[in-house]
């Protein structure tokens, strides 16, 4: 799945801060990087899909990086080679906006994740990510009950499988008309569900840039949340001081609520060098 696609309009009138960006988190400047091994660390490979992934895997090899997330099936085998756990697998779903929502996608979407769960499971990873489509004029109650529908026909086979189906979250500017576009919709899912393997991918970009009250919702619905994104708002660009979210408060209300879980770093770098601005970013979720 090429995200990037979808995200592009993320980076509109964010141009300016690249500079600012690079001399606010001291770009350049020589840091030691040691990780203190609370977090699960992760990063979603799209992000830096201009450097080839075996040596994207070779890289997170030197930094002690266990994880990677959004990676599918034909690229399984090379993780394996470099003992990288993929941390949120695709491949089953049809597209962000044409999701569970829409029974007319059902068949095909039942059919893919009927098929790909197993592999998830064989292949020794847990999370495998989903979307509820776009609105389209529905009504969101329509919508909740037509994922409902199409859902409970796969979650048995997932929990057969100890397979967390995850759907994520995403905000109305960068994604307009989603219809999985505020926590208490997917929460209340997560709830109709009532299935321990249907958890949200809960993006704190995204998040904060549609509802805020970033910790707060983590403190109330941290039991439906099964995986965390990153990245610095405004901009989609690097964690550091030139957005507005402080990510160590972030990080630190997500492991007092027991979270085991993964949390994976989702920015695109405004920086020279990518590698740094991804240690920079580890470092300061590294609680």
């Amino acid at each position: 799945m090429r995200r990037r696609n979808f995200i592009a309009t993320a980076a509109i009138g964010s141009a300016g801060l690249a500079s600012t960006s690079a001399m606010a988190s001291g770009q350049g400047q020589t840091k030691e990087f040691k990780l203190k091994n609370n977090v699960n660390h992760s990063v979603c490979q799209w992000c830096f899909d201009d450097i080839p992934l075996e040596d994207f895997l070779k890289t997170l090899n030197e930094l002690g990086i266990k994880a990677i997330d959004l990676i599918g099936p034909k690229d399984w085998p090379l993780l394996k080679k470099y003992d990288i756990h993929c941390s949120m697998c695709n491949g089953a779903e049809i597209s962000l906006t044409e999701g569970w929502n829409n029974p007319k996608y059902h068949e095909q979407l039942i059919k893919n994740y009927t098929e790909i769960i197993p592999q998830v499971a064989e292949n020794g990873y847990t999370n495998l990510i989903c979307f509820s489509g776009n609105r389209n004029g529905m009504n969101d109650y329509v919508g909740l009950q037509n994922c409902v529908d199409g859902l409970s026909q796969i979650i048995p086979l997932a929990e057969k499988h100890g397979v967390v189906i995850q759907m994520e979250l995403f905000n109305q500017i960068n994604h307009p008309d989603y219809m999985c576009d505020k926590s208490l919709w997917g929460v209340e899912l997560c709830k109709h569900l009532g299935s321990d393997n249907f958890k949200l991918l809960f993006d704190i970009y995204h998040m904060q840039i549609q509802e805020g009250d970033i910790i707060r919702s983590i403190q109330n619905y941290h039991p439906y949340f099964g995986h965390y994104h990153t990245a610095g708002v405004p901009g989609r660009h690097e964690i550091d001081e030139t957005q507005e979210l402080y990510y160590p408060a972030i990080i630190k209300a997500i492991m007092s609520t027991g979270f085991k879980g993964y949390v994976a770093q989702e920015y695109i770098t405004t920086w020279e060098d990518p590698i740094a601005a991804l240690k920079d970013g580890f470092m300061r979720c590294d609680v």
